[in-house]
């Protein structure tokens, strides 16, 4: 099956030419947009990086199941016995401001404190709902990214295009890479069952497509570390994203732990980030200073809103992009209704994951071939403009829901309870995947790596 993503997504990605992805299943996730392409695209491509990490001469071609790939783009936690939390709270979504909608996200408690403490209201969504239709959606979006917290009003992708922002985007490299001269290529020998074990992973990621990187990681043997705040947590997502990992807590706050993440970094292979784009720096760990720290490690990073525009630094998320790009107004004109139409799943989110990790293996491929290192950014706004490019003509899709035959056969047991899970969609030859650590809440492991076997 022709995937329309291939032809520019492979040579992005630096994947080699007569890369084989063969793509199996039926259906389509309800959009304006080709989301089911966008998912077997973007994870199949992850695949092809990995077999040519394990062969670069003659790689393995891959198979990826469309179907399952819609699903590992929603939910694939089946709880027995208990509940995924919900994904929203009760503030976030979409409201109709004075002229145009506007979307708040406000599952973090900072950013949900600002954007009431711009509208003046408590957390209530009828209050919410009065307030926000006094304002102009530009002046309000203006107000709560001001005061610290996130918020988008909705463009037409043809407003977005002529956007100081979303110009800049356009013309950015899906993957932007950089390469480092390095020391002498390793000679090692891998395991093709478990091609990445052995790679140390430092995850500093939250919602949602870094985790989604580092899950895809962990499965094919990389020992994944989380690090996250003491504050933080996201609920909603973590029996999905936490699978594989080792999850560990930091105040980088304070000098100690500033020195704790230091260490981790000089032992590292891969460090994979999603802080804004100036964020790390102001805490000491500038692209420069990580260098310094370690050398031959391969650093992946992503922003929500691309890397040369004025809104390199604005905090954003999957549905913010979505309504700045113009994707939630256009499926909103497309389908006739009154109110945005968003994608059918945090597609951004999970295409750019898969983008991430895929841009690791290719690093961790390069390294081993030569010893060079690279620095590979990525961004959710850069994936929206490569998704607009394919829309979607038919009206009626639609994807079979998830039966018994496409559950994993081991029962997960899951920091919440036992549950099951969906299938993985990629088969690799001889090369299966497999996570070594379940689901479960942050922050329950010391901050160190494992040591060897």
């Amino acid at each position: 099956m022709t995937n329309p993503f291939f032809a520019e997504l492979l040579p992005a990605l630096g994947l080699p030419p007569g890369t084989e992805i063969n793509v199996t299943g039926v259906g389509d996730m309800p959009s304006a947009y080709a989301v089911t392409d966008l998912a077997a695209a973007s994870i199949g491509a992850a695949g092809a990086a990995v077999a040519a990490y394990i062969d670069p001469a003659a790689p393995e071609s891959v198979n990826v199941d469309r179907r399952l790939a819609s699903f590992w783009f929603q939910t694939t936690v089946h709880p027995r016995g208990w509940s995924l939390p919900e994904t929203w709270d009760s503030v976030a979504g979409d409201y109709a401001a004075r002229d145009a909608w506007i979307r708040l996200h406000t599952n973090a408690d900072a950013h949900r404190k600002a954007a009431l403490s711009v509208l003046g209201v408590a957390a209530d969504r009828d209050a919410v709902t009065k307030a926000a239709a006094l304002w102009s959606a530009q002046d309000l979006e203006d107000a709560v990214v001001a005061a610290g917290g996130c918020a988008a009003a909705m463009r037409a992708p043809e407003d977005w295009a002529v956007h100081p922002n979303g110009a800049a985007v356009a013309s950015e490299p899906l993957v932007h890479v950089d390469t480092q001269p390095g020391n002498a290529p390793s000679a090692s020998p891998l395991d093709p069952r478990r091609p990445l074990q052995g790679i140390r992973v430092l995850d500093l990621t939250r919602v949602l497509a870094g985790p989604v990187a580092g899950r895809f990681l962990a499965g094919y043997g990389a020992e994944v570390l989380r690090i996250d705040p003491p504050w933080w947590d996201e609920p909603g997502v973590l029996p999905e994203v936490t699978l594989g990992k080792r999850r560990a807590g930091l105040d980088l706050r304070t000098a100690e732990d500033r020195d704790t993440l230091k260490g981790l970094m000089a032992q590292c292979d891969v460090f994979l980030h999603g802080y804004r784009a100036d964020a790390l720096e102001k805490l000491g760990f500038g692209a420069g200073d990580r260098r310094m720290i370690n050398p031959g490690m391969i650093d992946v990073c992503l922003n929500a809103y691309g890397w040369t525009g004025p809104w390199r630094d604005r905090r954003g998320f999957d549905s913010l992009v979505q309504m700045s790009s113009g994707i939630a107004e256009y499926g909103m004109r497309r389908f006739k209704v009154g109110t945005p139409t968003p994608l059918p799943a945090q597609a951004l989110d999970h295409a750019t994951g898969y983008f991430m990790a895929a841009a690791v293996v290719r690093g961790l491929t390069l390294r081993r071939m030569t010893g060079d290192t690279t620095t590979a950014r990525l961004s959710l706004s850069r994936t929206a403009r490569l998704l607009v490019d394919h829309i979607s003509e038919d009206e009626n899709t639609s994807i079979a829901p998830v039966t018994s035959k496409d559950l994993m056969i081991a029962v997960e047991a899951t920091g919440w309870g036992a549950a099951s899970r969906t299938r993985f969609p990629l088969e690799i030859p001889g090369c299966p995947v497999a996570w070594d650590y379940p689901a479960g809440p942050l922050r329950t492991s010391p901050p160190t790596f494992m040591e060897p076997a």
